[in-house]
């Protein structure tokens, strides 16, 4: 095989591998994207628990006060 058809044989195989790396990186990123990471779910799960509470203590603190002022408590 000449120098020229080896140096274009050589060419073809890295533009080959090439264009398989920026695939699979492609793929990755794609999966990344439509598959939440497991630490994101529960960390978002955790604020989410977090407000709940905070309103829930801020309701029945609402309630407790309103009770107190109904009833005539200080």
């Amino acid at each position: 095989m000449s120098t020229e058809k080896e140096a274009r044989s050589a060419m073809n195989q890295q533009r080959q591998q090439e264009k398989h790396l920026q695939q699979s990186m492609l793929s990755r990123a794609e999966a990344e994207v439509e598959i939440p990471t497991s630490d994101g779910i529960e960390a978002e799960a955790r604020e989410l628990m977090a407000q709940q509470r905070q309103q829930e203590e801020s309701l029945q603190q609402s309630m407790l006060s309103r009770a107190e002022s109904e009833v005539g408590l200080p």
